[in-house]
This record gives structure tokens, C-alpha cells and sequence, in this order.
């Protein structure tokens, strides 16, 4: 069997970042919320997002309001489909590691 875990999403930080948005009740969700959650710095989520981004797993929004500017960040279906993967990969890898269960 072969294990083909995702590399992007398997980084901790987009990996919690990833949760974080499926297991949301919004579908956007604010930069300054996620920053403060998951206790990240605002250049590190930057960052992290981006990475996201490119591979297609989010989509950034950005506009301004009230005269601020505000950033709002969701989960693609094509992110939903790689946390999806990578869970159900890991799983498998845990019960090959676990082998059998003895009765």
C-alpha cells in the first residue's frame, strides 16, 4: 500500500488552518479571527495563506470597510476534497502502523 500524503496540507500550520475553516459555521472567515485561534502572527498566516491559495485549497477576499481594509478567507471545494484525502490517508497510515486489532 501506498501512502501519498499531500505535502501542503501536511505542514502543521495549514493543516490547522484547513481545520479551522472546514469546522467553521461561517464560510468566510476573518484573517484577524483565524490569526488569533490558532495564536499564529500576522506575517506567518500571510504567508501560509498564500501557499493555500496557490494550491487551489482557499480563496482569499479582500475589500475595504469603513475605511479599513479587511481580509476574509474560505475553503474551496477542492480544499474540502484534500483535508478529506489527507484524513482519510492518515487514518489508513495509523491502522497499518496499529496492525491488526486482537480480539
Amino acid at each position: 500500500m501506498k501512502f501519498t500524503i499531500d505535502k501542503v496540507i501536511h505542514e502543521r500550520v495549514r493543516l490547522l488552518i484547513l481545520t479551522y475553516l472546514a469546522s467553521h459555521s461561517q464560510k468566510k472567515v476573518p484573517f484577524n479571527e483565524i490569526k488569533e485561534n490558532l495564536e499564529l502572527t500576522s506575517g506567518n498566516l500571510s504567508v501560509q495563506l498564500k501557499n493555500l491559495e496557490e494550491a487551489g485549497f482557499i480563496k482569499i477576499f479582500k475589500k475595504i470597510k469603513d475605511n479599513k481594509p479587511e481580509t476574509t478567507v474560505s475553503l474551496t471545494t477542492a480544499g474540502l476534497r484534500g483535508l478529506n484525502e489527507y484524513i482519510e490517508e492518515m487514518e489508513n497510515l495509523i491502522k497499518k502502523v496499529k496492525g491488526p486489532k486482537e480480539n
